[in-house]
């Protein structure tokens, strides 16, 4: 495509992976987009924290395991070939005990009374026709049967969505909770070391620097400004204004903001679609960061927690995807404590969360006293998309407002979906598009 009139100028909300996606897409074809975002560092829900004590954390679990030759070449191009190759081991903890992961076929080790049950509903479920699926709760009973769905995907769904199954609806699902046969789940019940099953075998992370080191080829692409907060967006005038005072110009616009939020800052926006993007709902996640004086405290890479008695719902531990991520000797753990406005309201302050996780972290034995923690910090920041029955007609509503307008929309907060790392870049790239097709 040649630009034979005035080169038009593309304003790009957010510095993450879709924004840079739709960075990439818009060089292809010689234009440099501007780009802002309001934190103060580039990466957006991708970026990475340095500490002055050496430990490295991102912003939540960040891996990449896309099988797309394209994308993870230019990932590694990225980071000059220098990535972790890494075969994933992925556990749970449930009342005390740690099985693989997934659970359904990994039932060793737990009480006879439950495999049983497990078991024999899965049966069940299987050889009968199962009625309407209204709601996660019916699909994962109709998967599963009752005692598995309830005590494992049912309690997990409380703490990780922050509301209940039958809340939700299936449209999220893809490959993410694996459903095993009668063999598989028996074999499982009976054999402590089974055939590796979790959707994610093996995956890749940057050697250096925290995974916010995959978006360096992008920098030199784009203008980018930082700590720019927008207040507001002019559509008619075609301007942007930020908290800092300052105003911007554009032609086209592409934003990964939250739908939630860049609805109120269009000037004029309908109050139907006010509505609209208000009934959309979001987890927040309290990051909670803990650096161990020891050289390992996990054989996985990241854990499941069903109990409600833990704070958090999910633990990785950086230093298993890269030693560099922790000072020599030492190891790591990032845990997720979710909250939502519409479900369950966050707490006075992130800080607050630290003790509640260290204790936790005690009681399942991957810390053996608060003595061992080096390192302790903790933020918020945006968690997942709540698939919940308002989002469907919410999101035609609101989508639909910002394609009259002329506002391309991408990433997990813009396409308002469940998207992993190759799945946002390629939406920033499906918006530079649009852009492109417009001008």
């Amino acid at each position: 495509m040649k630009f034979t009139m005035t080169t038009p100028e593309i304003a790009i909300i957010g510095a993450g992976m879709a924004g840079f996606g739709a960075t990439y897409q818009l060089s292809q074809q010689k234009l440099r987009p501007v780009i802002y975002d309001e934190r103060d560092r580039v990466g957006g829900h991708t970026c990475t924290y340095k500490f002055d004590d050496g430990f490295i954390f991102d912003d939540g679990p960040h891996i990449s395991f896309t099988e797309d030759k394209r994308f993870q070449e230019i990932l590694a191009e990225s980071v000059d070939q220098r990535f972790e190759r890494i075969k994933s081991y992925v556990n749970n903890y449930w009342q005390g005990h740690w099985i693989k992961h997934p659970a359904h076929v990994n039932l060793y080790g737990l009480p006879t009374d439950l495999i049983v049950k497990c078991v024999k509903e899965l049966a069940d479920v299987t050889t009968t026709t199962p009625g309407p699926i209204n709601n996660y709760q019916d699909w994962l009973e109709a998967s599963y049967g009752p005692t598995f769905a309830n005590a494992f995907p049912g309690e997990y769904t409380k703490k990780y969505h922050t509301t209940e199954a039958r809340n939700l609806t299936t449209d999220w699902l893809g490959p993410r909770l694996y459903r095993g046969d009668i063999e598989q789940v028996v074999r499982g019940a009976l054999e402590p070391e089974t055939q590796d099953l979790h959707y994610i075998d093996k995956f890749r992370y940057p050697t250096y620097g925290g995974f916010v080191s995959y978006l360096t080829r992008f920098l030199p692409l784009a203008d980018q400004h930082y700590s720019h907060r927008v207040v507001q967006i002019d559509m008619t005038a075609k301007t942007l204004s930020f908290e800092n005072g300052r105003t911007a110009r554009f032609d086209d616009l592409i934003s990964s903001m939250p739908l939630p939020r860049l609805i109120p800052l269009i000037k004029g926006a309908p109050t139907d679609v006010r509505e609209a993007a208000a009934k959309l709902a979001v987890t927040k996640v309290v990051i909670v960061n803990i650096g161990v004086k020891r050289k390992d405290v996990s054989r996985a890479q990241w854990t499941y927690f069903y109990d409600a008695e833990f704070c958090f719902s999910r633990l990785s531990f950086p230093h298993r995807l890269s030693p560099n991520t922790v000072p020599a000797g030492c190891s790591s753990i990032q845990a997720e404590i979710y909250f939502s406005d519409k479900y369950k309201p966050a707490c006075a302050s992130p800080g607050d969360m630290i003790d509640p996780t260290i204790e936790g972290l005690v009681k399942c034995g991957l810390v053996e006293s608060p003595a061992e923690v080096v390192h302790r910090s903790a933020w918020m920041t945006s968690g997942n998309v709540i698939f919940d029955h308002d989002r469907p007609a919410a999101l035609r509503t609101v989508q639909s407002f910002l394609d009259d307008i002329g506002i391309a929309y991408c990433g997990r907060y813009g396409d308002w979906g469940y998207m992993w790392t190759d799945e946002s870049f390629a939406s920033g790239e499906r918006a530079a598009k649009k852009v492109l097709e417009r001008c």
